[in-house]
Formats: structure tokens, C-alpha cells, sequence
């Protein structure tokens, strides 16, 4: 089973955790895990909230019995999302509300969080529910979630907006099950007008697509000297030729054998043979390729896909820390679980005993502590 949702952790991660010996034929367990581990946390019984970011109009209700005054609407409560950046506010009438007659609190969020609640300037004369009845009497257009851009690279060439699959200029920064953000832009700033000022509220821009797989694709290079050349481990000093480069932590493929790049002293790469299950084996003047064709859903998550320019910027979103322990550990319990047929034990004899996933309990613990939503009522 392909990926088809954002998670939190990738493909790679759950490879390279504990240095776990997986091979190709294990990708679709790989891809269950970490599908179902980001299902439980963004869940009732999880955090209540996904962490990616997701374009959209949502419909709320006012009043809505949230006890609160009647310029306030709380976002973190079950069935409402988190909001990141606000586009405009109207009701079904098309009776606008402009965007300098809203607050988005808290104002001085912390770094990387969404907004918790929106109030209406009161010093103005905005006023919610211009509906007939309080049924999603507000329409509210904006990018709910969670959103955390770093850059990762650079496209290596341009796309057109029909094609499923990017090549990017590292491979190491992306897997499987992440989202990427291709010409992310600048944007808006992330944070609400103030008072009497008008504008979008931090809209980000750029496409996002999900990343599905990964190919490999030429580098430029060419193996050159002695190194790697003979079938033995120990040979793993890979000097090459060409106009190409490498990156630290990208997966290589020579010939047939896959070697992973565990560090790069000047043109010398430092490299694992045999990875990914691959066979060991000669290699004479080889070309150097490297996994950085990513295979991808395009247009995902609230936008569209769109034609990019070679050497145009990519970004990935990065969840909270916490969160992509919490889907990394899961999903790499879940894994060896299904290989074990959910019978995991530790010890022999007298002293075997099932696994208990102590740690996880910590994780889940110390996650929900931090990013989950209870259900409260407020009061005035």
C-alpha cells in the first residue's frame, strides 16, 4: 500500500532507525505503519489535531455554546482545526467581514504553533453570524493545521504540472510520506494586521505534493580509482569524477549494489555497501547514481499543481519534534510486530516475556501532554 496521507516520519527514517536491515519488498509494510501510526495520533484517541498544513474554507457555527463572549471563536476544541493563516471571512450572505477587523490571538504565539482563538476588533463594527441561523454562519478561508517549512534543495529540473514525479538536488532530505512545498515563496508574514491595516493574514504559497517513493537518477559522476571496487565491505572510500556532486545520508546505487553516504571528506565519500538488502558486488569506472527522483501526489493538501522551473526552491514541512518520534517509534514497533505476527517477545526460557512498548507509553505521554486537545467548556 502506497502512501497517500502526510505522516510525520518517512520511509527512510523507519529504515535507518536501529540500523533495521529492511529490503524494497518491505516498503508497503513500511508505508502501513507509518499510515496508521499518524491515523492514531492525529485521532480521538491521539492529539484530537493533524500537524500538516491543509488549504481550505471551513464552516463554523455561531453561536456555537462555547460560553464565551461574543466577539471571541476558539479553534481548539474537537471538530474545529488549528489555524495557521487567515485569507478572508464572510457569512453565506457574502456579507464580508475585512480581515483588519479581526485578531488572531495569541499574538505573540510561539514560533511554529497555530492560532488558538479569532476575536473582532471591538473598537470596530464587525459582528459574526449574518446567516439566518446559526448553521455554519461563518465561512472562514484560510491554511488550517500545522505549518514548518525548512529547505531542503533545489528542483535539479523543471515540471510541468501533469508529471508525477520531481528530482530534487539531495535525496537525503525526503522519503516517502513526507510533504514538500515546491517554489514556497515568501509569503505573507505568519502573523495578524494589526488593527486598521488591511491584507491577507501570512497566507503561505507554493505546491505542496506528498512524496510516494523514491528512483535513482543520475548524478554526473562516475566512480573513479580503486575504492569500492572490489566485493568486500571494508572497500568503501567511493572517489568519483564529473561535474555532479554528493550529499551526506543519500542512498547511491552502482550497477545493482545501493551504498548509503555516511560521510564526505573532500572528494572522497565515505559509504555502507550493500545497503538496502543489495548484494555486493565490482565495480570498474561505474556511473553514480543517487535516489533523488521522488516519486509524488501533486497539487495535495488545498492546492494546485502548477509548472516549476529547474533550480526552483523545495521545502519540507517538519511536524513537531515530538510528533515525528511519536510516528517513527510507532511505526517501527508496528513493523517488526507484523514480522513477528504480533508476538514480539524478549528473553528465553522462564524469564521470556512479551514486549511491553514501554517507551511508547513515555512518547504518548509526553506528546499528548504537550500538542493534545482535551474537551473543556469555557466559561464568560
Amino acid at each position: 500500500m502506497a502512501v497517500t496521507r502526510p505522516c510525520y516520519a518517512n520511509r527512510d527514517d523507519v529504515r535507518r532507525a536501529l540500523d533495521l536491515e529492511l529490503t524494497a519488498v518491505d516498503d508497503a509494510r513500511i508505508d502501513r505503519a507509518l499510515q496508521s501510526e499518524a491515523e492514531a495520533i492525529d485521532g480521538g484517541q491521539g492529539m484530537r489535531r493533524y500537524f500538516y498544513p491543509v488549504d481550505a474554507t471551513c464552516y463554523l457555527d455561531w453561536p456555537n455554546y462555547q460560553y464565551a463572549p461574543p466577539w471571541k471563536f476558539y479553534f481548539d476544541q474537537p471538530g474545529y482545526h488549528d489555524l495557521w493563516a487567515m485569507t478572508s471571512l464572510q457569512s453565506p450572505g457574502g456579507t464580508s467581514i475585512p480581515l483588519w477587523q479581526v485578531m488572531l490571538e495569541p499574538v505573540n504565539r510561539k514560533q511554529g504553533w497555530p492560532f488558538t482563538r479569532m476575536e473582532l476588533d471591538r473598537s470596530t463594527s464587525a459582528a459574526w453570524g449574518g446567516a439566518q441561523t446559526p448553521q455554519h454562519s461563518i465561512w472562514a478561508v484560510g491554511t488550517w493545521g500545522w505549518y514548518n517549512p525548512q529547505p531542503i534543495g533545489t528542483l535539479a529540473a523543471s515540471v510541468n504540472s501533469s508529471v508525477t514525479s520531481v528530482t530534487v538536488s539531495d535525496g537525503s532530505q525526503a522519503g516517502a510520506g513526507d510533504v514538500l512545498v515546491l517554489d514556497p515563496g515568501t509569503g505573507a508574514a505568519p502573523f495578524p494586521a494589526f488593527p486598521g491595516t488591511a491584507g491577507a493574514l501570512g497566507a503561505p504559497t507554493g505546491e505542496r505534493v506528498i512524496v510516494t517513493g523514491k528512483s535513482a537518477a543520475a548524478t554526473g559522476l562516475t566512480q573513479s580509482g580503486a575504492g569500492c571496487s572490489t566485493a568486500v565491505s571494508s572497500d568503501n572510500a567511493l572517489s568519483t569524477t564529473g561535474s555532479g556532486s554528493l550529499n551526506l545520508g543519500e542512498v547511491l546505487l552502482l550497477d545493482q549494489e545501493q551504498m548509503l553516504i555516511t560521510d564526505i571528506t573532500g572528494s572522497v565519500a565515505t559509504v555502507k555497501r550493500a545497503f538496502n538488502g543489495t548484494v555486493l558486488a565490482t565495480h570498474s569506472a561505474a556511473t553514480v547514481n543517487a535516489y533523488r527522483t521522488l516519486s509524488v501526489l501533486r497539487g495535495q493538501l488545498g492546492t494546485a499543481a502548477a509548472a516549476h522551473n529547474s533550480a526552483a526552491a523545495v521545502s519540507k514541512h517538519c511536524p513537531p519534534g515530538l510528533i515525528r518520534d511519536l510516528n517513527l517509534a510507532g511505526a517501527l514497533n508496528r513493523v517488526l510486530q507484523e514480522t513477528s505476527g504480533y508476538a514480539r517477545t524478549v528473553g528465553s526460557g522462564e524469564s521470556q516475556a512479551p514486549v511491553s512498548g514501554a517507551g511508547l507509553g513515555a512518547l504518548w505521554f509526553e506528546a499528548r501532554a504537550t500538542f493534545g486537545r482535551t474537551v473543556r467548556i469555557r466559561a464568560i
